[in-house]
């Protein structure tokens, strides 16, 4: 495919992906408020100047410019604006502090139930996933600036044999690395119907788990993971409603893990994707097929239902924070905190969008310049 072909592709998956769970995100709010009833104002797609209005009812539809978010404006929810007395019953300030928190929670916990419905429709049609260990020498993964990678080995090679020495296992693998210390290895190789004859020397590098942090003292090693084969079992409704509620669990749980220990330095920042890597993410998985789209759509819901969680005024969870001071202590935060938590969340959210651009235009860059 070609580079514009590529982009388009890459831009029609980010606005389908980003406008579905922008959707399911300000839907919530909207059906929680109406639920309680909140006098919603505006329901609206996008940022900025408004592209498509609507009104229905009592409210107005809109899609606008800034495909970056949303938002639903309720009556009310501005703290300086002037009520009448009428109606007071649909103000969101007016109502308890209980109820406010249900609104501004609903927007994220919608998103986590999407990806637990995405992911009970995945598992009811194709079949619950599982994985087990490929064929003996077969490559899952090339760690990046390995010397597996320098050596030109790539996912998917099986490993014949090492130094004239038949490999069935991965055991036996690691065993010749260890016991070559950093004398250069001979491999052959299987690539498809290509059988190829490569030469590798081991380095001594740190053993890292899943989120790169280091696990003890540093040996000799290739750079190489195992591979996994992965199938597709179906399973009864009711085993498949479990399994996608325990798989968006464990992904809530890992998102959560990294941010902290991201926090803790322990995992590097610049692994921070923002609108660009998703877009390119999206359009390589809707080329791999609807299964690998939405099995995407689904980890993009759970992260963005994560990201509004956060205890960061101006989202969700900012606001969640406060009203469960207020909570807690029987009376609302002065505006003035308010405000100043508002300036602070603010930046802290320019800050963050600044970086995960400059993250994404520096991996363009890196992968032009290794062209």
């Amino acid at each position: 495919m070609s580079i514009f072909g590529s982009f388009f592709t890459a831009l029609i998956a980010f606005v389908i992906v980003l406008g579905i769970l922008i959707f399911v995100h300000e839907f919530g709010h909207f059906i929680v408020a109406k639920a309680f009833g909140v006098r919603v104002l505006k329901f609206s797609l996008g940022f900025g100047r408004p592209i498509l209005s609507r009104k229905w009812g009592e409210t107005e539809y809109m899609l606008s410019a800034v495909p970056l978010g949303g938002y639903v404006k309720m009556l009310g929810e501005d703290n300086d604006a002037e009520i009448a007395s009428e109606e007071r019953s649909r103000s969101f300030s007016h109502k308890a502090a209980w109820q406010r928190f249900l609104v501004d929670f609903a927007g994220p916990f919608f998103n986590l139930c999407f990806a637990v419905l995405l992911y009970f429709g995945l598992f009811a049609l194709v079949g619950v996933p599982q994985v087990e260990p490929a064929e003996g020498g077969q490559v899952g993964q090339v760690l990046a600036g390995s010397p597996a990678e320098r050596a030109g080995i790539r996912a998917g090679d099986l490993i014949l044999a090492i130094d004239g020495q038949k490999i069935t296992t991965w055991e036996q693998i690691t065993g010749q690395v260890q016991k070559a210390g950093g004398r250069a290895l001979h491999l052959d190789i299987r690539r498809g119907e290509k059988k190829l004859a490569l030469q590798v020397t081991p380095e001594l590098l740190p053993e890292r788990n899943m989120l790169g942090e280091e696990l003890g003292p540093k040996r000799y090693m290739l750079g190489l993971m195992h591979g996994w084969n992965e199938s597709y079992v179906r399973r009864p409704l009711g085993f498949c409603a479990v399994s996608a509620v325990s798989y968006t669990w464990n992904l809530t749980s890992l998102n959560l893990l990294i941010l902290g220990k991201m926090l803790q330095g322990k995992v590097p920042a610049n692994e921070l994707g923002g609108p660009i890597r998703i877009a390119e993410f999206a359009g390589e998985r809707m080329q791999a097929g609807i299964r690998k789209f939405v099995d995407f759509v689904a980890l993009v819901s759970i992260g963005m239902g994560v990201l509004n969680l956060l205890p960061i005024p101006v989202l969700d969870g900012g606001h969640l924070a406060f009203l469960s001071f207020e909570m807690l202590r029987g009376k609302p935060v002065s505006e003035r905190v308010m405000e100043i938590g508002q300036k602070i969340g603010m930046t802290l959210l320019v800050a963050l969008m600044v970086f995960v651009f400059y993250n994404d235009i520096a991996r363009l860059v890196q992968r032009w310049l290794i062209r």
